[in-house]
């Protein structure tokens, strides 16, 4: 009897009876890959999709109590930050970055602490051999912490590796090397992958055993595989970064357990990766003094305040059309902010080329950095160099207006402790008993002691000697700025 087979696609997990070029749920082109579904009778006997220690009915809200387990620290305080405070019993985490940007470094750093502190832990490679491994622990000194290593891509054998070990804590690298004896078709295929993440978070779940999956990406930065797989794990984190730049970012994009959108940021040395406690500082380190197109951000990341440099170039353009390059924000985000700039503030920039980048190369995605894009670019197209002693955030609209933001008063409070003495904000987010709209400045040449009374006693916040300068719209934010 022929064995049946199928063709799946590896995008969205479309089932075909025969090969298609392209498939007619989510349009990929050659993402069929031929697979051969299991036994049906086989996988029902066998149960092998039941949950551990589940119920057999139902059980009412009020009368399931609640079980307090205490989260595993990482030894890594950046690491613990983004989990949520540390590593919960049973959860399944999910760490994806581009090739080499440091996500076996960081996990076998994290291991070998929990190994030492709390318990062994079972290491699983399915890219490098132990010896391999073992090289890179000499180089970050692990020691001789009971820290178990594998080079295994067999799902099963895993399993039994777990079984027998009982670790604190477990590591597969990478979800996308694994293979299942269940399924013909090749690792990394959606079968496999969907059928390793799910037989992890069982194992997980069923022995109270944290685990960690590393995972490959794209082309495009996501994550690759079946999109089933960042629905399956409790936790997804990003890590991110430049290779010709010295700190790496690893952002949760998704936390059953803590907050979403928060930040760790660490640098990479010769000794592995070293978390940086203090973000602003270091991404304005080498901030350049007096020099226009320089302007100072606070952005926010999760519940993080980190100041970061937006650095702005305008020339003429040489060519017939101007060019319009990006590096750390949205393209199109600079585009519609350029249309502003020409429409609600009068600077004519239709012919000449426009550069901006986040220094350091930080990426920043929200709104709230519109009001420090607009200033640096003013700042190169006036050539006038914004105080160096002055931040500023905000949401522009497309009719010029500043919006107000979310967290303002985190955001003053760092940059009050970064050594910043004036702060441009929208006026939404100032109390209205502390506000100083910027017809201020012109009041202070006629009356300077009146006005200079007043900013004392309203405008400065209470957590630091900030003066906070509220806005409406773009036109009075750059007037305040470019004085």
């Amino acid at each position: 009897m022929k064995q049946k087979t199928v063709f799946v696609c590896q995008e969205c997990g479309s089932q075909s009876p025969k090969w298609l070029g392209r498939c007619g749920d989510c349009g990929a082109w050659n993402s069929f890959v031929e697979e051969r579904p299991q036994d049906a009778s086989a996988a029902t006997s066998a149960h092998r999709y039941a949950l551990a220690g589940t119920a057999g009915s139902a059980r009412l809200y009020a009368d399931i109590e609640i079980e307090q387990h205490a989260r595993l620290t990482t030894g890594i305080d950046e690491l613990d930050r983004v989990l949520g405070g540390g590593i919960v019993p049973g959860s399944l985490v999910l760490l994806g970055g581009e090739p080499g940007i440091g996500k076996s470094t960081l996990l076998l750093q994290a291991a070998a602490i929990v190994a030492r502190t709390i318990g062994p832990v079972l290491y699983s490679s399915g890219e490098e051999s132990e010896h391999q491994i073992k090289l890179r622990g000499e180089r970050l000194a692990v020691g001789n912490a009971p820290l178990y290593l594998l080079a295994e891509t067999c799902l099963e054998r895993i399993l039994e590796e777990i079984a027998r070990i009982t670790p604190a804590l477990v590591i597969v690298d990478s979800v996308q090397t694994i293979f299942s004896m269940k399924f013909q078709s090749a690792p990394g295929s959606i079968g496999q992958v969907r059928e390793a993440a799910t037989q992890l978070l069982f194992t997980a779940k069923g022995q109270n055993i944290p685990t960690f999956l590393v995972g490959h990406v794209t082309k495009d930065g996501s994550l690759a595989g079946p999109k089933a797989l960042e629905h399956v794990v409790d936790t997804v984190l990003y890590f991110e970064g430049e290779r010709h730049h010295s700190h790496r970012v690893v952002r949760a994009v998704k936390n059953r357990f803590g907050a979403v959108s928060e930040l760790g940021v660490f640098e990479m040395t010769s000794t592995g990766l070293r978390p940086v406690p203090n973000p602003s500082k270091m991404f304005l380190a080498e901030r350049p003094s007096n020099a226009p197109g320089s302007a100072v951000l606070c952005s926010v990341e999760g519940s993080r305040p980190i100041l970061v440099e937006v650095q702005a170039l305008v020339s003429s353009s040489t060519y017939g059309t101007a060019r319009r390059m990006a590096s750390g924000i949205d393209q199109q985000r600079l585009s519609l902010l350029l249309a502003v700039l020409e429409k609600r503030a009068g600077l004519n920039l239709i012919g000449d080329d426009v550069f901006v980048n986040i220094a350091g190369g930080m990426t920043v995605d929200e709104p709230a950095a519109d009001l420090g894009v607009l200033a640096a670019i003013a700042s190169s197209v006036r050539n006038r160099v914004i105080p160096a002693a002055t931040a500023m955030f905000g949401e522009v609209g497309l009719a010029g207006e500043v919006r107000g933001i979310s967290q303002a008063s985190l955001r003053v409070r760092e940059a009050a402790q970064m050594g910043f003495r004036r702060c441009i904000m929208p006026e939404a987010n100032i109390d209205p008993a502390a506000r100083l709209k910027p017809s201020s400045l012109d009041e202070a040449r006629d009356d300077p002691e009146r006005v200079e009374g007043s900013r004392s006693e309203t405008s400065r916040d209470e957590d630091g000697d900030c003066e906070l300068v509220g806005v409406r719209t773009v036109g009075e934010a750059l007037d305040a700025l470019l004085v």
